[in-house]
C-alpha cells in the first residue's frame, strides 16, 4: 500500500506594516553631527574632493542688517527664518538657517580682543620656532644609542641591547618579559635569556637611571643604585640608603598604602630612619623617560563661544570652525533637469552637495541650541566656577528643545565651548543632582569641587577622613554618605587620610 503524501499550496499574503528606514540624507545628517570639529574638516574637505558640483563659498558668511546677522549657506544666498529652514528640509532646494548673532560693530570689538581666524592652523605665527608642538632634537631611543655606541661590546650583544631598546615603553620600562622576547627569536640563532638578561643589565646601567627596568620596584631600585649624590642627598647616609633599596625590592605594595606602621613592624626599623627612607623614595621618578616624553599640544577648537552681555551670559557659533559651502550654479545651471534623464550621475552629486550644505547648517543649528540650553541652566558656572554648577542630564535638554537623547549625545560629544574658566567639552556640564537640606538640589560636580576645597585647606598633619568630610558637607546642606565620599575622592585622585598623611612627612 503506498503513502499518500499531501501537496504543499504556494499563496500570497498581503500584510501592513511600519518599518523606519533611514535614507541617505539622514544617515549624513547623524554622521555629521557626531564629527567633532577636525573630523568635520576632513569629512568636507572629502567631499570638496569628490563632487564637482560643491564648492567654497568666498562671500562673508554673515550677512549683517538691523543689529542681526542671517547664516548664509546655499547657492543664491536667500535669507531663511528658522520655521522656513524646517519647512524646506524635505525639498531639493538648499534651506537657510537664521541665527541670531551680534552686531556688526561688536563682532569687530569681539575680533580685537580675541582673534579666531578662518586661516588654516599652522599658517601664522611662523616666526616662533619653539612651539610645544616642535619635535625635539633627540628622542630616548638616540639618546640610549648614542650611550651604546660608546661602549666595547661585540656586535651581537650590542645588537641584544638595541632590540631591547626598540621594547621601551613611553616611560622608559621594558614593555615584555624576556621570557616572551626570547620566544621571538629565531631559534637558529641559538639565543637564550639569560643573553638578554645580560643585556638588559647594560641597558640598565645607562643614563637615565631607571631605564629598562622591568617594574616600578625595579625602576626605583635602579636609580637609587646609580643615585647622584648632590641631588640625593639622603642617600649619602648608608642606612638610609638600604631601607629605601630594601623598601623598593619588597615592600612598595605597603608603602603605597599608607600604613606606616605595618611598614616600620616589618621592616623593624625606627620611625625616623623609615621617614627619611620614605622621603628618599618620593624623590624619585616612576617614569624615567619623562623628560623625553613630551607630548605634542593638544588642541580643542571651540565650536560656541560664550560671552557676556548685559542680559547675562550668552553663546555664539565660532565663525572660524563653520564650513562655508554652496553648489556651483554654472554646473548646476548646466545640467538642466532631471527629468531628462541625461547626466544622471551628475544629479546625483548636485543632490548630494545640497544634502551636504543642509546637513552641515542643521549639525550647527542643533548645535547652537543645546549650547543655549546649557547657558541658559549653567549661568552662575561662567560667574563662579565649578562650585555653582546645577544639576544637569540630557533628558533634561532633550525635553525643552524636543529632541532624543541621542542627538544631545552627539550634540555635546567633543563638541566644545569657550568660557572664562577654559575651552570645555559640553558634556562637562551634564551632572546629576543631590538632594540639600532647605536648599534646591545641588549637583554632583559642585560636590566634588566642595570636597577638593576642603582637602586642599585641610592641616597636613591631620588630613580629613571620609567620615569628617561628610560631616563638613552635613555642615553645608549636603547630605550623602561616606562611600559616595569616598567614590568622589577617588575620581578626584586624592589618596586616603593615611596616604596624605604619610605624603605630607615624607616631605
Amino acid at each position: 500500500m503506498q503513502n499518500i503524501v499531501p501537496m504543499s499550496r504556494n499563496f500570497l499574503e498581503l500584510r501592513q506594516g511600519q518599518q523606519l528606514t533611514l535614507t541617505p540624507a539622514l544617515q549624513q545628517s547623524i554622521k555629521l553631527l557626531q564629527l567633532s570639529t577636525l573630523d568635520l574638516e576632513a569629512e568636507v574637505a572629502r567631499a570638496l574632493a569628490e563632487n564637482p558640483l560643491l564648492e567654497q563659498d568666498s562671500t562673508p558668511l554673515y550677512e549683517s542688517g538691523g543689529g542681526s546677522a542671517s547664516l548664509r549657506v546655499g547657492q543664491d544666498h536667500a535669507e531663511f527664518t528658522p520655521e522656513q529652514a524646517v519647512a524646506e528640509r524635505g525639498q531639493d532646494a538648499t534651506p537657510e538657517v537664521n541665527i541670531d548673532y551680534a552686531p556688526a560693530s561688536e563682532r569687530e570689538h569681539e575680533r580685537e580682543k580675541t582673534d579666531f581666524s578662518s586661516e588654516p592652523r599652522g599658517s601664522r605665527d611662523d616666526d616662533f620656532s619653539d612651539r610645544p608642538e616642535a619635535a625635539r632634537e633627540s628622542n630616548l631611543r638616540e639618546y640610549l644609542l648614542q650611550q651604546l655606541g660608546t661602549t666595547r661590546l661585540s656586535q651581537r650583544d650590542a645588537a641584544l641591547v638595541e632590540l631591547l631598546i626598540e621594547e621601551l615603553n613611553d616611560d622608559g620600562l621594558l614593555a615584555s618579559p624576556l621570557d616572551e622576547i626570547v620566544s621571538w627569536m629565531n631559534p637558529a640563532l641559538g639565543l637564550e635569556e639569560d643573553d638578554f638578561r645580560c643585556a638588559l643589565k647594560m641597558l640598565q646601567s645607562f643614563d637615565p637611571p631607571g631605564v629598562g627596568a622591568r617594574h616600578l620596584g625595579e625602576c626605583l631600585d635602579l636609580q637609587l643604585q646609580f643615585a647622584d649624590l648632590e641631588q640625593l642627598t639622603m642617600a649619602k647616609d648608608p642606612n638610609v640608603l638600604a631601607l629605601a633599596r630594601t623598601i623598593c625590592q619588597h615592600y612598595l605594595d605597603i608603602l603605597a598604602s599608607g600604613n606606616m606602621l605595618k611598614l616600620r613592624e616589618v621592616l623593624r626599623c625606627e620611625p625616623e630612619l623609615l621617614q627619611c627612607a620614605h622621603a628618599l623614595i618620593v624623590k624619585l621618578n616612576p617614569r624615567p623617560a619623562s623628560a623625553w616624553n613630551i607630548p605634542a599640544a593638544d588642541f580643542a577648537v571651540p565650536d560656541v563661544i560664550v560671552r557676556k552681555t548685559k542680559k547675562g551670559w550668552v553663546v555664539a557659533l565660532n565663525e572660524a570652525v563653520m564650513p562655508k559651502l554652496r553648489v556651483n550654479a554654472l554646473y548646476a545651471e548646466a545640467l538642466g533637469s532631471p527629468r531628462s534623464g541625461a547626466h544622471t550621475a551628475l544629479h546625483g552629486q548636485l543632490q548630494e552637495a545640497r544634502w551636504m550644505i543642509r546637513n552641515v547648517a542643521q549639525r550647527f543649528e542643533t548645535i547652537l541650541k543645546v549650547a543655549q540650553v546649557i547657558v541658559a541652566h549653567q549661568q552662575a558656572f561662567f560667574s563662579k566656577g565649578w562650585g555653582a554648577v546645577r544639576p544637569l542630564t540630557l533628558k533634561d535638554i532633550a525635553a525643552e528643545i524636543g529632541m532624543h537623547e541621542s542627538t544631545i549625545s552627539r550634540a555635546t560629544t567633543q563638541k566644545f565651548m569657550l568660557t572664562p574658566h577654559g575651552t570645555l567639552e559640553l558634556k562637562r556640564f551634564f551632572s546629576t543632582g543631590l538632594a540639600t537640606e532647605g536648599k534646591e538640589a545641588t549637583s554632583a560636580t559642585a560636590v566634588q569641587t566642595r570636597i577638593q576645597v576642603l582637602i586642599s585647606a585641610e592641616d597636613q598633619k591631620k588630613p580629613l577622613s571620609d567620615s569628617q568630610l561628610v560631616g563638613l558637607l552635613d555642615q553645608d546642606g549636603i547630605t550623602i554618605a561616606r562611600r559616595t565620599v569616598a567614590k568622589y575622592r577617588e575620581l578626584l585622585r586624592i589618596p586616603t587620610a593615611p596616604l596624605r598623611k604619610s605624603q605630607a612627612g615624607a616631605r
